[in-house]
This record gives C-alpha cells, sequence and structure tokens, in this order.
C-alpha cells in the first residue's frame, strides 16, 4: 500500500513524477495530503535516486485547492491553535519545494486554484496546456490573498502590480494570458503537457545537477539581499563550482573532444 494519498513514481532516468490523484474532486487537497508533500519535499533533498521531480495532476485539473469537505468544514469548528497549525504546514509544503536543490516542473493539465496556484508556483517552471488556467482564489473565498507565500512569491514572478490584480480580484487567467506576463514557462497543446514536461525533467536530469542546485538556491538567497551582498555570494558560489567535478569534467570533456558526463558534484 502506497505510504502516499497521490502518485508517486521515480523513473531510471531520475525524473520523478507526482501526480495529484483524486480527479473527482479536481485533485483537490487534505489534511493528509498537505503532510506527506511537506515530508516528501524535504526528504527528497538526500534521495539520490531523483534529480527532478515533475508535479501534475490527474484527470482535468491540476489542483483545485484545499478541500472544501475535509478542510474548510473541520477547520470552522477547531481552536485557533490547531488552525495556526495547518497554516504553517500549508506554508511548509512551498518552503519546501523552494529550498529543495533539485528543479521542480509543474505539467498543468487543466485548472491550477487556490492552493493549487499557489503549488504551481512555487515549482521552478510551468508548462501549461492550453486549456488550463491559474485562479488565486484566497479573497472569493474571505481569505487573504497572501497564503502559503503568494504574497511573496508571486511579485518576484511577474511584478507587484499584476500579482496585486491576481491576488485580490481571484479572477481566472488563461494559459495565453500566464504566458504573456511570465507565470508560464510553456503553453503546449493539452495532449503535449506531460511530453514538454518530461522533455525538460530529462534535460535537468542529464545536466550538471550541482550546478543547477546552486543556482535555484542563488536565485531565491539573493532577493532580500543588496548589490554588494549579491555579488559577494555569487562570487563565493562561483568560485566553489570552478573547482567542482563537473565543471573540470566539462573541461576534460574539451579538451579531449568528448561528450561530457555530468556527475551532480
Amino acid at each position: 500500500m502506497s505510504q502516499y494519498d497521490f502518485r508517486f513514481e521515480r523513473g531510471s532516468d531520475g525524473v520523478a513524477v507526482l501526480t495529484l490523484d483524486r480527479p473527482e474532486t479536481l485533485n483537490s487537497l487534505t489534511f493528509a495530503i498537505y503532510g506527506q508533500l511537506e515530508r516528501l519535499f524535504r526528504e527528497l533533498d538526500d534521495d539520490e535516486t531523483v534529480k527532478v521531480v515533475v508535479l501534475t495532476g490527474h484527470g482535468r485539473g491540476f489542483c483545485s485547492g484545499g478541500s472544501v469537505e475535509d478542510i474548510i468544514g473541520p477547520l470552522l469548528e477547531s481552536e485557533l491553535d490547531g488552525t495556526l497549525a495547518f497554516t504553517r504546514m500549508t506554508g511548509a509544503v512551498v518552503r519546501n519545494m523552494l529550498r529543495l536543490q533539485k528543479p521542480i516542473i509543474a505539467a498543468i493539465n487543466g485548472i491550477a486554484a487556490g492552493a493549487g496556484a499557489v503549488l504551481a508556483l512555487a515549482c521552478d517552471l510551468r508548462v501549461m496546456s492550453e486549456q488550463a488556467k491559474f485562479a488565486f482564489l484566497f479573497t472569493k473565498v474571505g481569505l487573504t490573498g497572501a497564503d502559503m507565500g503568494a504574497a511573496w512569491l508571486l511579485p518576484k514572478v511577474i511584478g507587484t502590480g499584476r500579482a496585486m490584480e491576481l491576488l485580490m480580484l481571484g479572477d481566472k487567467v488563461t494559459a495565453d494570458e500566464c504566458h504573456r506576463i511570465g507565470l508560464a514557462n510553456r503553453v503546449v497543446p493539452s495532449d503535449l503537457v506531460m511530453t514538454e514536461a518530461l522533455t525538460l525533467a530529462r534535460r535537468l536530469a542529464a545536466g550538471p545537477g550541482l550546478a543547477l542546485a546552486m543556482t535555484k538556491k542563488m536565485v531565491w538567497n539573493e532577493w532580500p539581499m543588496d548589490l554588494e551582498a549579491a555579488i559577494e555570494q555569487e562570487a563565493q558560489a562561483q568560485a566553489l563550482l570552478l573547482r567542482a567535478h563537473d565543471h573540470r569534467e566539462f573541461y576534460n570533456a574539451w579538451m579531449e573532444k568528448r561528450d561530457v558526463r555530468f556527475l551532480g558534484r
């Protein structure tokens, strides 16, 4: 029996596919799923069989957010400390995704709404179906649009003005508009979403894992820094990578006129 309430499949190519698997509710999230996602994204840092993660949904939807019946109802009956424990756990999912030193690609096959929109946002690259949509629905149900780190992350991806609009109005955003404003990296026909996502994932999995990990870490670490601090951090990081195995392997392959064989270290 699976330890997860979703599917998680490791491939021999270093690509793991995480499929949210409650299609009858457009893959809504439960208390258990949140907890399992928090733990999984933390543990994947130490899983040497996984180099890249593809996150998608089963059926017509990517993820419709938190389940009304399984989450909202019980939370309305809970005490404040229990509610706060839940909201901290949901934020920890995003924190662990951003801290994971491996690329995460969202294959957005359908609606990504509420918490589902934030999960897709927390991925490093986003491939969308032409029919898919984003919707940061929190204000539509009387909640703050600042949830799970969305108010920190979304302005960094698409700019403050546009982020304020999406978080305040909660309107659905088409795939073409997501691509135009930088929320989607690729928009493809529905039947090619996983093909495109897996193509990107395999390309990354075959690449220099340490360099990719350091790039992701630098991008997020440098946001609160001033220019001088960022330049110094990049100098130190690059000095380490210049002395790492993969860069030396590139040099040796160049000199020997052969294909490079990165090992991710």
